[in-house]
């Protein structure tokens, strides 16, 4: 059993540690060396920072994974717009902890006023993808060469989830959902 808390500064040994098995990986991020507390701080966005801990029987207490936003740009316009960080400890994998992360990570985005979502995945990075793609994200561009780890070119997918109650049009969501719009409406 896992418990979802917000992420404070005592959890971030356990969130480097997992952070560092993405980085081994070589499919999870660009980065190659975890960064300080206070460097992830500055440039992650102060809400929606969570941790998924371990409560089951004997409650260890350990982080199981971590989700937390950045902003993707210092305009005010992109405001509403953060980019996707979830990862999981490689011995939580295949648990659900991405998947319930992620939720909880849409969850928090939208009672914050955040319209959109993104995340850049490595092609590679299948589960990733997966995860993704069911809490709502579809993929919207293939960017060819956009960085180098260690040397070698790589490519990423771009994500993104549209939120369906942030930044809506007034009444949008009610003309959504009348019965001419809907796929169930009875025959």
């Amino acid at each position: 059993m896992l418990t979802l808390q917000p992420m404070t500064a005592a959890h971030w040994p356990q969130v480097r540690a997992i952070y560092e098995q993405g980085i081994a990986t070589g499919h999870a991020t660009f980065q190659t060396v975890a960064p300080t507390w206070e460097e992830w701080d500055r440039a992650h966005l102060a809400h929606s920072r969570l941790v998924a801990v371990d409560t089951g029987y004997a409650a260890s207490g350990q982080v199981l994974g971590w989700a937390a936003l950045s902003p993707v740009s210092g305009r005010c316009v992109y405001g509403g717009v953060a980019e996707v960080s979830v990862y999981v400890a490689g011995t939580a994998r295949g648990r659900g902890v991405g998947r319930q992360l992620l939720a909880a990570l849409v969850t928090e985005s939208e009672t914050h006023g955040l319209w959109t979502l993104q995340a850049g995945i490595f092609p590679e990075n299948t589960t990733s993808i997966s995860i993704h793609a069911g809490a709502g994200f579809r993929t919207v561009g293939y960017r060819e060469r956009i960085g180098q780890l260690h040397g070698n070119w790589r490519n990423t997918l771009l994500l993104e989830r549209r939120s369906a109650v942030v930044g809506i049009e007034p009444g949008a969501a009610s003309s959504l959902l009348s019965p001419e719009n809907s796929t169930h409406a009875a025959t």
